[in-house]
């Protein structure tokens, strides 16, 4: 139906209509529909209106996939077409939404030039400095020449503008990199229960994940709690974590889990509420997605002033254990935390981190346990 309605919308190519969606791709997100000939300069479009139901601004590219850079073969994520972002450029798109639902956005990019490009990612109209998001792009952890990322935002208007801008500031004023596929996906904000003081534990609401493909979603580094695209989790950490899901990866419990594909700079978090005095469980589960992902592995999980090393031998093809971190709260409020120890790569020759599986995640205390 989404696909439907972005079709509809795509009938009139020069028309700049507001599109209304849930989850899915929006209207000519995977930029499939393209400029007529007469919005483009080579490669480049001239026409800020060039590219249907999108308005683009500053050095935008239309690259069909198999096109090549000198001798660089510039790689197009999803189906045959993708845009460039040159430095100071911008692709920006209107969307109806629910006034005050919280939403994730996906997209996928991948570098062409600059080692260290990042870009800007914000939502119009909204009402806190922090609601725009820089995402770095400097580690590349799929093998297939991009990744996918995901950014949470509040709706503050019934309408509101999805831009992203590449602030660059390469010599080549073309260089950029390379974005496709941008999807949206509405959130449930989930709620702590009786058998599970955590929020999101099992990790089943989070950022939307492009179906036949194989690569998962990157939880960009140093989100905070209130606009995560993982609700009720932050990512306390200078690196992303992997958001991934059953149908391409082995998670041990239901259909999506989290991935520590950055050792020590890879970590999640959340602050619940506790009695002091009182003593807790926090059980998980710790596994490897069946990616190649080999060797030894350690999770770290702290609870509080409480620490918890799980190793876990990987063989690269799926499997978890069971873990359990029993500690007694000192504060009325505890931090609960997972990280990976080391650093792991892939065992398929591509130089792509990995790391260990989380999922499964309840905290309950002794006395309800014992009573359940």
């Amino acid at each position: 139906m989404l696909r439907f309605a972005g079709l509809l919308l795509l009938l009139c190519a020069t028309c700049h209509l507001v599109s209304s969606l849930t989850d899915g791709l929006l209207p000519n997100g995977n930029f499939e529909f393209g400029p007529k000939p007469s919005q483009m300069n080579g490669t480049n479009v001239v026409d800020r209106n060039g590219i249907p139901n999108w308005e683009i601004s500053g050095f935008i590219e239309y690259i069909r996939s198999g096109h090549k850079q000198g001798d660089m073969l510039l790689v197009v994520p999803e189906g045959a077409f993708a845009v460039r972002l040159g430095n100071e450029a911008s692709i920006k798109q209107k969307v109806k939404v629910i006034n005050g639902m919280f939403y994730s956005l996906t997209f996928s990019a991948a570098r062409t030039c600059a080692q260290e490009e990042q870009l800007n990612i914000s939502v119009s109209p909204n009402s806190e400095p922090k609601d725009w998001g820089m995402l770095p792009m400097q580690t590349m952890y799929s093998s297939d020449g991009w990744d996918s990322y995901s950014w949470g935002f509040l709706a503050e208007s019934k309408e509101i503008e999805i831009m992203i801008h590449n602030p660059g500031v390469e010599e080549d004023p073309a260089c950029g990199p390379l974005i496709d596929s941008v999807a949206l996906k509405a959130l449930n904000p989930p709620k702590r229960t009786r058998v599970n003081l955590l929020k999101n534990g099992n990790f089943e609401e989070g950022p939307y994940l492009f179906p036949n493909t194989s690569w998962g979603v990157l939880i960009p580094p140093n989100i905070e709690d209130d606009h995560s695209p993982l609700p009720g989790w932050m990512i306390e950490s200078l690196k992303a974590v992997k958001y991934i899901d059953s149908e391409h990866f082995a998670v041990p419990k239901d259909k999506r889990a989290v991935e520590l594909v950055a050792g020590k700079e890879s970590a999640i978090a959340q602050v619940v509420k506790t009695v002091p005095g009182k003593v807790y469980d926090l059980t998980f589960a710790v596994g490897d997605a069946s990616n190649s992902c080999e060797g030894s592995m350690v999770v770290e999980a702290f609870a509080g002033t409480v620490t918890l090393h799980v190793p876990y031998e990987s063989k690269g093809k799926g499997g978890f254990k069971s873990a359990k971190l029993r500690f007694k709260a000192v504060s009325n409020r505890t931090r609960v935390r997972f990280l990976s120890t080391f650093y792991t790569m892939k065992s398929d020759n591509s130089g792509s981190l990995c790391g260990p599986v989380i999922d499964d995640v309840k905290l309950v205390s002794v006395r309800n346990l014992r009573h359940a």
